[in-house]
């Protein structure tokens, strides 16, 4: 007995717990449109009480009528009175119904919007660690799909309940005049089915749940199928029918436990209902035996039993409301475990060192990823000053993106520390030190933008200066090609929206150079790979180009094409997130080491 109580109570605890963010939906809702809010609570008010004047006017009629009926000259005049007063109500409850649902259309899209403005402010404050993180990206998927429309849903199913609460309450109190025993079966009668409809709301939130992983990658396939990035190697691979047979097999998996839950839910719901089946026609049967005995007049007998009718009805849309809350909130709950999702602060606000000659420095810095047992960088120290160039040379995988990544706080080290004009990178202001760094990955964006919003991106306090795109596309080596065409700089690059332009993998690379060079007071500049898909001839222009623009600046290349490291006044080879070499081109050959043995294997290729 004392475990069964146990269990109970701990029901209770986490339901009152899941309700929590009733409150919180509500001052959502409230703070999105506060007349809206008003309006939507006042007709769901008037809402409530206007059934129940409705079902007593109905009494009033019948009456009215059969005492008409038995005097010798009628007056109808009093009856039809009462005939246009409940056209009337009649009309102010479709009135209100109509009012309801603008409203409550009008709030929904606000709303939607409101939420996924939260949403995407919220990651726009996360780290990228987060954004690596498969569970954190099940977090937010279940919060995009879900929370833009339960809040809204959440005050519509409130507001119903305190709507249904006052026309029950209402009803209860004209029938406790025929019997309070009246009022108990119709309360009794719909406790069964709500019961059963909160065990299988929760029993569905946690099968949303489960199945999140699968569903983000239905989402993939989706995306890998039919987005040009993908169907190239689709097509010519021949993989859409696996892929498709993939996305098939993991609805056929999400179904059988769909299909289960709703044959429960139905089937219990079925059974569970035909208690208050029985219960209505009890009663129904009960009123016409006392209106038989003469207990109460033919009038009553009809609004009693559309009191009785319309109250079953209350009961069970009020219960359905508590079982809908208690589902909204649980998915809610996704919403706010997103929204509190705990982010580091960071508390440097230094915009300067105090000792600028000394340029950008690590000092025995090493960075483990999250969840991996190696070090992705160990014991890394090394030193640029303003006008000094650095490369780093070594094999995929082996630590030279996570650095920059350092550089440039998308993560901090696990050990040691960075220093910037002398100055720990801790204390300098994120924002500030940022905008000292013009970088280019490998893997960087191509955006369904215009060209000049490509470039621009660079630096967003100058990304619609179209004098400044002109001057990092030619810097960058792009002005040609954008010069070349119709629309210049306001071309729409990508195939996603109408008369979109596609550009070659070497075109794409110099849009995103000249937007590592819109920040023209970025004196460290970052270039990860950024000739790749560029021809010999582009790539020397490139190089030479960006010696010349970048002869003050302190620069970092990453690259695995030695003809463009070796020209760099130092040289680092990286192995396994460690320093194995460094020195210049020349002395590292001397050496004849890593670097050496890599230099001569491309050299061999071209012989």
């Amino acid at each position: 007995m004392a475990d069964t109580n146990n269990t109970s109570a701990g029901f209770m605890r986490r339901a009152l717990g899941v309700f929590g963010y009733s409150r919180r939906a509500l001052e959502l809702v409230w703070t999105t449109s506060r007349p809206l809010t008003v309006t939507l609570a006042l007709l769901t008010l008037a809402g409530g009480v206007l059934p129940a004047v409705i079902a007593y006017i109905g009494q009033l009629i019948v009456d009215g009528v059969i005492a008409a009926t038995q005097t010798t000259d009628p007056d109808t005049r009093g009856v039809l009175m009462l005939v246009g007063l409940e056209a009337l109500v009649v009309i102010a409850v479709a009135a209100t119904q109509r009012g309801v649902s603008a409203s409550q259309s009008l709030l929904r899209g606000l709303l939607g919007q409101r939420v996924n403005v939260m949403i995407l402010e919220k990651a726009m404050t996360l780290d990228l660690a987060h954004f690596e993180d498969s569970e954190f990206y099940d977090k937010l998927t279940q919060a995009r799909r879900e929370a833009s429309s339960r809040p809204l849903s959440l005050v519509n199913r409130t507001f119903g309940l305190v709507q249904n609460v006052i026309s029950l309450t209402s009803y209860s109190v004209l029938l406790f005049a025929f019997s309070p025993w009246a009022v108990v079966i119709l309360v009794a009668a719909g406790l069964p089915s709500f019961f059963a409809e909160a065990k299988f709301s929760g029993d569905a939130f946690r099968l949303f749940r489960w199945r999140s992983p699968d569903t983000r990658m239905q989402m993939y396939l989706e995306t890998v199928i039919a987005r040009e990035d993908g169907v190239k190697e689709v097509k010519l691979f021949q993989l859409g029918p696996r892929l498709l047979q993939r996305y098939r097999d993991i609805f056929k998996k999400l179904f059988v436990e769909d299909r289960k839950l709703t044959i429960r839910r139905d089937s219990w719901g079925f059974l569970l209902g035909l208690v208050s089946i029985c219960a209505l026609y009890a009663a129904y049967g009960w009123i016409v035996v006392t209106t038989v005995a003469g207990v109460i007049t033919l009038g009553a007998m009809t609004m009693y039993l559309v009191l009785f009718r319309q109250g079953q009805s209350a009961v069970a849309a009020i219960l359905s409301s508590i079982s809908g809350m208690y589902e909204d909130n649980l998915y809610l709950s996704n919403l706010y475990e997103y929204l509190e999702q705990p982010v580091p602060t960071r508390h440097g606000d230094a915009v300067h060192g105090p000792d600028p000659g000394r340029g950008l420095e690590f000092e025995n810095v090493s960075f483990t990823y999250a969840g991996a047992k190696e070090k992705a960088l160990n014991n890394i120290s090394l030193q640029i000053k303003p006008g000094e160039s650095l490369a780093l040379v070594g094999e995929n995988g082996s630590g030279k993106t996570t650095l920059i990544k350092l550089l440039t706080r998308l993560y901090d080290p696990t050990e040691g520390r960075i220093l910037l004009d002398g100055l720990d990178l801790q204390e300098w202001d994120v924002g500030a030190l940022r905008q000292r760094v013009g970088v280019i990955f490998q893997d960087f964006g191509r955006y369904q933008f215009s060209v000049g919003e490509n470039i621009g991106a660079g630096d967003v306090r100058h990304i619609d200066d179209k004098d400044r795109w002109r001057d990092a596309a030619t810097t960058g080596l792009a002005a040609p090609f954008i010069e070349d065409m119709p629309d210049g700089y306001e071309t729409q690059l990508g195939r996603w929206f109408k008369g979109g332009r596609e550009l070659s993998g070497g075109q794409w690379q110099k849009i995103a150079l000249s937007r590592a060079f819109m920040r023209s007071d970025a004196d460290i500049l970052v270039l990860d790979e950024p000739t790749a898909a560029m021809d010999a001839s582009s790539e020397a222009e490139v190089f030479e180009h960006f010696r010349t623009a970048s002869s003050s600046k302190m620069t970092i290349l990453i690259s695995h094409r030695f003809s463009t490291v070796r020209a760099a006044a130092q040289i680092i080879v990286i192995h396994q997130g460690e320093i194995l070499e460094r020195g210049t081109h020349e002395s590292l050959l001397a050496e004849d080491g890593q670097y050496a043995h890599l230099f001569k294997l491309q050299a061999r290729g071209y012989q």
